[in-house]
């Protein structure tokens, strides 16, 4: 692996890595001291449900996966796996096969949010400039990430094994000596992928995607909230909701007891 590193290179592999994460890390301690009502995805349910209840499962199981395979990809060297006998072959034909799909279901979920808000007019009321930045950032580093992959498995840019150079430069980012060269030696639709992903992890921390550092993983598979129901329910005995005739006759009752004692 060789290559010159310059200035540029110093910067975006070197340095800009440590920005992200002073403000990540900062970020999201100034958010929870400043703004604990507003650790939320902030809900638009109420607004419009039928094609949330598609769209929301869709992008959280596929990011889910997406999330997985990139821990995988990084963290896991690739010494490791030819230890216990996977070879690079059978590695990639997996991570491609199950990245694909992850990404698919994760581009479709997302598109079909960001059209729910678009043409929902009480959905697209409730969504902020800082909403409308979130989703140009994620949508750009999903996008990317998956054009970096079709690139690399297509050798459009030459051939190229990302876990021996984005993954070197990963790992060697947390013993605070990052390999620079390894990263500089990337390809370029995999220096843009990375350069969009710090940017997405610098506006993470002051947007609604902050939820997803405090969201326990049940969150995926919780029910969805029921803001009205329109049918009548069986309640347990001894309890009469406010409002119902039988609570109205049992607070009429109580008065008239009340008022014979006197």
């Amino acid at each position: 692996m060789t290559g010159t590193v310059n200035a540029l290179d110093f910067f975006l592999w070197g340095i800009f890595p440590y920005i992200t994460l002073a403000i990540v890390i900062g970020g999201t301690i100034w958010r929870y001291k400043t703004d604990q009502f507003g650790w939320t995805t902030r809900s638009s349910q109420m607004y419009e449900s039928r094609l949330l209840r598609i769209a929301s499962p869709m992008f959280h199981y596929g990011i889910l996966v997406v999330l997985v395979g990139h821990i995988v990809g990084l963290v896991i060297p690739k010494s490791w796996t030819d230890a216990v006998g996977i070879s690079e072959h059978f590695y990639h034909l997996n991570a491609l096969g199950l990245g694909s799909i992850a990404a698919v279901a994760t581009l479709i979920g997302l598109f079909a949010m960001i059209y729910r808000r678009r043409t929902s007019a009480t959905v697209f009321r409730a969504t902020t400039w800082n909403d409308k930045m979130m989703y140009v950032a994620l949508t750009s580093a999903i996008v990317l990430g998956s054009v970096a992959t079709l690139f690399n498995a297509m050798e459009i840019e030459g051939h190229h094994n990302y876990r021996e150079t984005v993954s070197v430069w990963f790992r060697s980012l947390f013993y605070f000596q990052p390999n620079i060269e390894a990263m500089a030696s990337a390809t370029t639709s995999f220096h843009i992928h990375v350069i969009v992903a710090m940017i997405l992890f610098c506006l993470w921390p002051f947007t609604r995607l902050v939820h997803a550092f405090t969201a326990p993983l049940h969150y995926i598979f919780r029910p969805y909230i029921v803001y009205r129901s329109r049918g009548k329910r069986n309640h347990a005995r001894g309890w009469s909701p406010v409002g119902t005739a039988d609570s109205v006759n049992k607070d009429a009752r109580t008065v008239e007891r009340q008022h014979h004692h006197h």
